[in-house]
Order: structure tokens, then sequence, then C-alpha cells
């Protein structure tokens, strides 16, 4: 014979069920957007540094019109929302809009116009280093001088900016780890870049005493 808890337990029973398969639901989604727009804002990354901006906008486009996607999943399942696969999406997604408006020359994008929560977007700004040491490698390689000292400062005033934000890495997301570790790659492209334009220099006196001795 059933116990006087037996109705009370079956309801309860079937409304938490109710309740995870939709936070499963939320999560399955979340975790489907998540991997979409990590992959295309790594290929927008990727065409910034051939110079398709065209193609990189479009593949921006596409990877914001899957975020919207999620924007419910944050009012009925913030858990899901702010866990860390969803996070790091939103920080791919703006460290991709960050580095075409900074390569293209274009205006910096904010937070709230890429619809990303302000740590998100503080980290893949820092993440922004490395693409922009990608970019000034890939220049001196090419003898092609002219962008490298003013992206130089725009790593800086970025790597400056980051240390200002002083709060727990459980707030900003793991900022802090993340800036420290952008300034060894500051510094180390400081020094290749400073190795670079002093042989450079060298080379064009080198050339312009060839031309006088003729």
């Amino acid at each position: 014979m059933p116990s006087r808890y037996n109705d009370a337990l079956n309801t309860l029973s079937a409304q938490v069920i109710e309740q995870l398969s939709a936070r499963h639901q939320a999560r399955e989604q979340a975790l489907a957007v998540s991997r979409e727009v990590i992959r295309f804002s790594a290929n927008a990354i990727r065409a910034v540094h051939r110079g398709e901006f065209a193609e990189a906008r479009r593949l921006l486009e596409q990877a914001g019109q899957r975020l919207k996607q999620t924007e419910p999943i944050r009012q009925e399942n913030p858990e899901i929302y702010y866990a860390g696969f969803s996070t790091d999406a939103r920080k791919e997604y703006s460290e991709a809009h960050i580095t075409l408006a900074l390569i293209s020359g274009q205006p910096m994008p904010q937070p709230e116009t890429l619809g990303v929560d302000p740590p998100s977007f503080l980290n893949g700004l820092a993440e922004v280093i490395g693409e922009l040491r990608r970019y000034v490698l890939d220049a001196l390689r090419r003898d092609a001088f002219d962008h490298c000292e003013e992206f130089m400062q725009v790593m800086d005033e970025v790597y400056g900016i980051l240390v200002t934000v002083d709060f727990p890495e459980a707030v900003t997301g793991g900022l802090r780890s993340r800036t420290d570790s952008m300034r060894a790659v500051l510094e180390r492209t400081r020094g290749d870049l400073t190795l670079a334009l002093r042989q450079h220099k060298l080379e064009l006196r080198l050339a312009e005493w060839g031309e006088r001795s003729e």
C-alpha cells in the first residue's frame, strides 16, 4: 500500500525530470552553438591574416546569428550560459571581431555592440595580443615594416588597459592569468621587432654606401 507521501513524491519526481530535461536540452543547444561560433571565429581570424576582410565579416555575421540563439538560455538557464564552453565561444567571437577591426583599421567594437559580457570581451581582447604578434611577424617576413611599430604600440596599450582590471579571477573569468601570459608574448614581439628594424636600417645604410662607392 502506497504511503501518504506517494502522490507528493510522484509530483516532485515529474517536476524535477521536466526541469532537468529542459536544462539538458539547453546545454546541448549551447554546446552546439559554442562549437559553431568557435569555428566561425577561428576561420574569420585566418581570413583576416590573409587580408580577406569581407570573408571575415561574413563568417562573424554567421557566428553572431548563432550566438543570438543563446539569449533565451541566459534568461532561463544562466548557469549554462555562463559555463566555460559558452564563455569560451563569446571570448573567441570577441577576439575575432577585435582582430578584424584593428588590422583592417576600423573602430574598436564594444561588448554591448557584440552582445557579449565584459569578461568574455576582455579575455578576447587579451588574446588579440597574440594575433597582433602573428601579424607583425608575418609582416617582418615580407619586409613590410610600415605598420609594425603602430601595432606594437597597440599591443602595449591593450596590455596597459588589461593590467588595470584588478578583480578576482572568478569575476573576470581568468583574465589576470591570461594577461600575465600575454606579457611574455608582448616582450618577445618587442625584441623581434627591434632586431628586425635594426637589421633593416643596417641594410639600408649598406645599400647607400654601396651606391656612393660606385
